[in-house]
């Protein structure tokens, strides 16, 4: 037999038996068949992050904030944003002012609001180190559940204070919660992320799955990838690792700050520049934040400040308090209501714009003395 000949005739018995030529020997699927498993990943992909919320269970009580550790999980956040917004309460929106950095929960602004108030009318939303261009992200992204609720947003200026500070310094640094910036959109100049990176973000924002598999790896797994968190615990399964049991939201940050005095930590005076806030990014951001809440069918409120106004020199406070009349310009504008209370006591502060828990208990009781403030709790939630 001619040898090209045998060997189409054994090409000829491998396809009768389903064999394809210079095929894998795995398992070939049709197209039917390709479309079935896609139908099946979909659904688990949609079903799992749901079906975790009825297995890892959320202590959110009376004075919860988001665990420090869980400052990047953001799909935590949305969850927990989620349960606070199915309640009647009102909503305290900030950075780590709000959140509480020397202070522990029972010590907070929303704490001692809530003291004041007579029950817990007040939910705790800071997020420790988020700037304005990351917080309108947060909203935008992982808020969608604060809709139609009293909203007490904090305006902290300290972000508006230098050119670093505004991301507009035209450098490349390291910026707190980069995955909550505008990744194309508008233009963060001192974000410097690749395209790949910008990408993955943006898909992980709108797929749950994805944050779901970061708030494992962020929970339970020190914030690191299965691979080095294997070679970190080489003797523990990481099976084992997911206790379904959360951080405490008491848990300080690491390092522990010292909740003294600025005066009695060795701080010094200092003279920021700041920033015009008809150029800042901060600032541009912060009122997209205010849009998007308002648009959302929210009441906001804002609060301005109070910055500790005993740590600038003369010219540096002048022009703090010229950017504190600006904002509160464009808050009479929009006729949006606020407070602009005046600097607490000199010890009352922990640094730059973190009160000690005292200066939180006054600034709680000036807010509770406030018309615009009183005239705010009594409103429904659609601002009647």
């Amino acid at each position: 037999m001619p040898r090209n000949e045998s060997r189409s005739q054994t090409e000829h018995a491998r396809e009768e038996d389903g064999h394809v030529p210079f095929g894998s020997n795995a398992v070939r699927l049709r197209p039917r068949q390709w479309l079935l498993v896609a139908a099946v990943l979909a659904v688990l992909i949609y079903s799992i992050p749901v079906l975790w919320t009825r297995i890892e269970r959320l202590d959110a009580g009376p004075d919860y904030r988001v665990p420090y550790r869980l400052s990047h999980d953001y799909w935590h956040v949305g969850r927990y944003f989620g349960r606070v917004a199915a309640e009647d309460k009102t909503l305290v929106l900030g950075d780590s002012v709000v959140w509480g950095h020397y202070v522990s929960t029972k010590e907070t602004l929303s704490h001692y609001l809530n003291e004041l108030a007579g029950d817990a009318r007040f939910a705790n939303l800071g997020i420790d180190g988020i700037h304005p261009a990351a917080m309108a992200g947060l909203v935008e992204h992982y808020g969608t559940d604060i809709a139609g609720k009293r909203v007490l947003l904090h305006l902290n200026l300290l972000w508006m204070s230098s050119r670093r500070h505004d991301l507009t310094s035209g450098k490349e640094s390291a910026l707190n919660h980069p995955k909550l910036v505008a990744q194309f959109y508008p233009a963060v100049p001192d974000y410097r992320a690749s395209l790949s990176e910008r990408i993955g973000i943006v898909v992980g924002r709108n797929v749950s799955f994805f944050g779901w598999v970061d708030h494992l790896r962020i929970a339970y797994f020190d914030d690191t990838d299965l691979a080095r968190w294997t070679l970190d615990h080489p003797r523990d399964n990481p099976v084992g690792a997911v206790t379904l049991e959360l951080p405490s939201p008491d848990e300080p940050p690491s390092p522990k700050p010292v909740a003294q005095p600025w005066t009695a930590t060795g701080m010094r005076p200092f003279n920021p520049p700041w920033v015009e806030l008809e150029t800042s990014l901060q600032w541009r951001s912060f009122r997209r934040t205010v849009e998007v809440l308002r648009s959302r069918g929210n009441t906001v409120f804002v609060l301005v400040g109070p910055f500790n106004e005993h740590m600038l020199g003369p010219e540096s406070l002048a022009t703090y308090r010229k950017r504190v009349r600006q904002a509160v310009e464009w808050l009479k504008e929009q006729g949006i209501p606020h407070c602009a209370p005046p600097a607490l006591p000199t010890e009352y502060y922990a640094d730059a714009s973190h009160p000690l828990a005292e200066g939180y208990g006054l600034l709680a009781e000036q807010l509770m003395e406030d018309e615009a403030f009183v005239r705010f709790q009594r409103a429904g939630a659609d601002g009647d």
